[in-house]
């Protein structure tokens, strides 16, 4: 009787999940055929989502990040002498936007949503000049970090509110991709509150995301601060990897039609040992293939506070050998520092900063193929600009 009872209420707690269903025999023999719910996930998109997924991941190609909120791209600015103004921000990413042959090793952009939406000074929506390169569009949906209650100084992203109504709005204006970061920290634990918050916050936003149309980035960054030896690293990425790609599939995320952004597994940036190139391919690809299923098409690292070159470097690494996904980059100052230095400002610049930005972005092309050589990279190049708690 016990065991009907519960039968029952677990057929009838179901029925919300989904209409796609199929007959299944109940515990007893004489207890009527019943009916189990499974969703039909996402339908009107899934097509789309995995061609949109597989044109970014496209051989010899990666993201440009330049999602930076206004506060941060003021830091760029800044590095140069610039106000922080709106005009100044257009005028930085109209040059990288509208850099001849950029779609030949770039295959998506992150924007800030001020960037979405705007032009060029002759008008041209930011968006067709991505498309006639053949980039994707992608835009950043999440609010930003901030402290977690009742854990150990840790925090959780914001932005599920009203995130439905923007990513429809986001996709009405030529956006096909989203990014939402969170952050993980070594040094902090981290605790299991935070990281449950971390993965089923990328999990929620994964799902609204496919519903309406854009392929969702899954980053979960865990960041460099601390002392510890990249052994504890790997061990801290496995742990939120499992965690992220549990509650994926709690809510039923279309695994062909997102995209992930890790950090390499690195020591940390304290650590009195450096690691080479060869010993961070090691530890990243075996927490890849120990956590990320054949399914997803594209592993875009975010170049995480390393210097231009180091970050070309450990890419290479990485593909020295065939990987079940496509493993390239998605890098924001990795791919930008040098063309500030160039550019600084001024129009007359603004041919060789296109052309410093062309040169990191076959860099990196070339990485992906696990073709790179740093043979001939300038100094500059090579400088590093780790800052603590920030390493986009």
């Amino acid at each position: 009787m016990a065991t009907s009872s519960l039968v029952k209420l677990n057929a009838a707690s179901s029925q919300w999940i989904g209409q796609h269903s199929f007959s299944q025999r109940s515990v007893s023999s004489s207890s009527p055929t019943r009916r189990v719910s499974f969703p039909l996930v996402r339908a009107s998109y899934v097509d789309e989502l995995v061609n949109t997924a597989k044109t970014i991941a496209s051989p010899g190609r990666g993201i440009l990040a330049i999602d930076e909120s206004n506060a941060t791209c003021g830091k760029r600015l800044a590095s140069i002498g610039l106000d922080n103004t709106e005009v100044n921000r257009q005028a930085y990413r109209q040059l990288l936007l509208t850099t001849p042959g950029l779609g030949e090793c770039i295959s998506g952009v992150i924007m800030f949503e001020e960037t979405l939406y705007q032009s060029t000074t002759d008008g041209k929506k930011f968006v067709e000049c991505l498309r006639d390169e053949n980039i994707v569009p992608g835009i950043k949906v999440d609010k930003g970090l901030s402290p977690l209650p009742g854990s150990n100084n840790e925090s959780w992203c914001q932005g599920l509110d009203g995130l439905a109504s923007r990513s429809a709005e986001y996709y009405k204006h030529g956006a096909r991709f989203a990014k939402w970061r969170t952050v993980v920290s070594v040094p902090c634990g981290p605790s299991a509150l935070a990281v449950k918050e971390a993965a089923w916050g990328l999990a929620r936003y994964a799902a609204v995301s496919q519903e309406n149309g854009l392929v969702p980035i899954v980053e979960p960054e865990i960041l460099l601060d601390g002392d510890h030896p990249i052994e504890r690293t790997l061990e801290v990425a496995q742990r939120v990897w499992a965690e992220v790609f549990y509650y994926l599939a709690e809510n039923n995320i279309v695994l062909e039609g997102i995209l992930l952004k890790p950090s390499m597994v690195t020591p940390g940036a304290e650590h009195k040992e450096k690691a080479s190139p060869e010993i961070i391919a090691k530890h990243t690809l075996q927490m890849l293939k120990r956590r990320v299923p054949p399914a997803v098409p594209g592993i875009m690292f975010l170049s995480g506070g390393q210097s231009e070159v180091e970050a070309t470097l450990n890419l290479n690494a990485m593909n020295q050998s065939p990987n079940p996904w496509h493993v390239s980059f998605s890098y924001a100052r990795a791919l930008q520092n040098s063309v500030l230095k160039a550019w600084q400002g001024r129009p007359e610049n603004i041919e060789a900063a296109q052309k410093s930005l062309l040169v990191r972005a076959k860099a990196n092309s070339l990485a992906q193929l696990g073709r790179y050589s740093a043979q001939g990279e300038n100094e500059d190049a090579k400088k590093g600009m780790f800052v603590k708690g920030y390493t986009y």
